[in-house]
């Protein structure tokens, strides 16, 4: 496993299981087979629903809480400082854990810094190792971190080889946070594991196209948490730190980028 530093110095893995659509005994069965086979990431959310069958999976793996990396979320539904703080608090029972390792602002909201200082309140209180946001865009990330007393240590956000943010990238570094994959795979859209460009470049290291993809983010400093309920592909998804790509590959895959999200429900964060 790679890892990637975080402003405040822990490490967090460079692949992780994303959650999402993730439910009941699936969830579980999911989340515990994928920690017994070398997973240490797992990212859930209130949002999803799960972080109950989250917890479940984390219990039943048997490995020790000191070597995951749990990360979980708050929403719109917790709009308040006080309902922040009280939802936080109920994503641990869920999870049946004292901390996480990393806790989120889910989206932008108008609420979004009082919300935020909830959970920076948890971060000094130790319920959570480090903090951040998700799905803020540049405008957005730049108006938050003015107003904030911790810069987020991870921005969470849609990032695949179709929408790669080199300059989005290179910014929020320059401010101290460090970029987390959503959909790293795209879920699939236009069949990127099949484009000639992965498979061709795959051949070379007997990796799939898929392998590829998560490789390219990897190798730039991008956490990827793509999810499956398959256990073939649990186990190629993190099967990509054995292998460097060139610099000549980075750039052949650089020209699939088209700077355009594949979901529009994001742009009504943009």
């Amino acid at each position: 496993m790679e890892y990637l530093k975080l402003n405040n110095g822990i490490l967090m893995p460079l692949s992780g299981l994303g959650t999402w659509d993730l439910n009941g005994n699936e969830c579980t069965d999911t989340v515990a087979w994928a920690l017994q086979n070398g997973y240490q990431l797992i990212d859930t959310a209130q949002m999803y629903g799960n972080e109950k069958a989250v917890g479940e999976g984390i219990e039943r793996s048997g490995i020790q809480r000191s070597k995951l990396f749990l990360t979980t979320k708050i929403y719109r539904k917790s709009n308040s400082y006080d309902k922040a703080k009280a939802a936080i608090d109920q994503s641990l029972e869920n999870l049946k854990v004292d901390y996480v390792d990393l806790l989120l602002l889910h989206e932008p909201y108008l609420q979004g810094v009082e919300m935020y200082r909830a959970i920076e309140e948890a971060y000094k209180a130790g319920k959570a190792r480090a903090i951040g946001i998700s799905n803020y865009d540049k405008d957005r990330y730049i108006e938050f971190i003015k107003q904030c007393e911790i810069i987020p240590a991870v921005n969470q956000l849609e990032t695949h080889v179709f929408y790669q943010k080199w300059d989005y990238q290179k910014f929020m570094i320059e401010n101290g946070t460090q970029m987390q994959a959503w959909s790293p795979l795209a879920q699939g859209i236009d069949r990127i594991a099949e484009l000639p460009v992965l498979k061709e470049i795959g051949e070379k290291y007997e990796k799939s196209g898929a392998q590829i993809a998560l490789r390219f983010l990897v190798q730039r400093g991008i956490s990827v948490i793509p999810k499956s309920r398959h256990r073939e592909r649990l186990l190629e998804n993190i099967a990509i730190h054995d292998f460097n790509l060139s610099n000549e590959e980075i750039n052949q895959i650089r020209s699939l980028d088209r700077n355009e999200t594949l979901f529009p429900w994001t742009k009504a964060f943009s």
